[in-house]
């Protein structure tokens, strides 16, 4: 079974419950769930979030919009990864980061594909708009039997450092309309939210469908759209930079 996890939880220091700021009366996370339930290859949408008290509002919000929820480790992102592949019997998944509101099914269906026609372990999009990763639950599990540290806010290298052993392939074939451009896609800080609201609500004002491609094109020509938040890139930068160093 294939599937999409989304990851999320409500703790952040940088812009507390990030994910329940609402945007014209819905919270952010739902806009993500009704953009990854367009996938034509995931059979299950599965929100992982933690085990805090804090997240039952996010297993409720799964609920409402009918989707499937895991709560696992808090700070072992991986490992709760692999404990909802096996609740679920998913053998191969995408992650969509519960920041990454505008995350495109079509970037999901890419992995899928990309996944059927040559059964990789472990495909790698990172450095795209957002970065997206597809595993296997039997990589995964791989992977979480052997590393060392519960510390999985970076995933990459942990599977990387199994190179020899599982099948890994960067993400290829993609549309230019995903290749990451100067614009600011994720929710981190508060002119992120203002940034996505701007744009949410142009969408719902012209009642037209949130398709990635018009995102894209909207954000390009309206002026100062792409100013509300593009200089935030450079903090977001500093901090990945600080986090991998810990």
């Amino acid at each position: 079974m294939k599937g999409i996890f989304i990851s999320v939880r409500t703790g952040s220091t940088r812009l507390p419950q990030k994910a329940l700021k609402k945007i014209r009366g819905r919270s952010t996370i739902e806009y993500l769930i009704d953009r990854v339930k367009k996938s034509e290859y995931a059979q299950q949408i599965i929100l992982c979030t933690t085990e805090m008290e804090e997240d039952n509002v996010l297993c409720e919000l799964a609920m409402k919009n009918d989707i499937k929820f895991f709560r696992g480790s808090s700070p072992d992102k991986l490992k709760r990864w692999l404990y909802a592949a096996k609740h679920y019997d998913v053998d191969f998944f995408v992650n969509a980061d519960g920041d990454d509101i505008f995350f495109d099914h079509g970037l999901a269906d890419l992995v899928f594909k990309q996944f059927e026609d040559t059964g990789a372990d472990f495909i790698d999009g990172q450095g795209l708009y957002n970065d997206v990763y597809g595993m296997t639950r039997d990589s995964l599990e791989k992977v979480v039997k052997e590393k060392k540290s519960t510390d999985t806010e970076f995933i990459k290298p942990y599977f990387y450092s199994l190179k020899d052993r599982i099948m890994i392939e960067e993400v290829r074939d993609v549309p230019e309309k995903y290749k990451k451009k100067k614009m600011r896609l994720t929710l981190d800080y508060e002119e992120d939210f203002l940034f996505f609201k701007a744009v949410i609500e142009y969408f719902l004002e012209k009642n037209e469908e949130m398709e990635f491609s018009k995102i894209i094109d909207y954000v390009e020509r309206t002026e100062g759209i792409v100013d509300i938040n593009f200089h935030r890139e450079k903090d977001w930068f500093k901090n990945q930079q600080k986090v991998k160093n810990v």
